[in-house]
């Protein structure tokens, strides 16, 4: 056996997942989206762990629950930092950008810290 997965040639067995987005032209679309919702997620647990509702959040954000419900949908991507910082504020969190080098990403996953790179701290 050498390493191939069948017939098709699909690629050896052990290469990343990130290595398969890569190749589709799928991996910053799909990095985007898991960051966004990871940060949706974190969001919503804080929120619950201050034990508010969605409508009284909505109602400290200043909007509606249906607008909130938007801020939380990881596909809307019309989502400006500025409101998810106020969300995060609300919230005793912060949001946390980060800039890193994209010659990281290549190096491979035991390379990489393994750090989210949008997120409420």
């Amino acid at each position: 056996m050498n390493g191939d997965r069948d017939a098709d040639n699909i690629g050896p067995f052990g290469s990343s997942f990130d290595d398969f987005l890569s190749e589709r032209g799928l991996l910053e679309e799909t990095t985007e989206y898991a960051v966004k919702a990871v940060f949706s997620w974190q969001l919503n647990e804080a929120r619950k762990a201050k034990g508010l509702t969605k409508r009284e959040f909505a109602e400290l954000l200043g909007t509606s629950r249906s607008q909130l419900d938007r801020i939380l949908d990881p596909d809307n991507d019309a989502v400006t930092l500025e409101t998810l910082r106020k969300a995060a504020q609300l919230l005793g969190k912060r949001v946390r950008l980060e800039l890193t080098d994209a010659a990281m990403r290549e190096a491979g996953p035991a390379e990489v810290p393994r750090r989210r790179r949008l997120r409420a701290a």
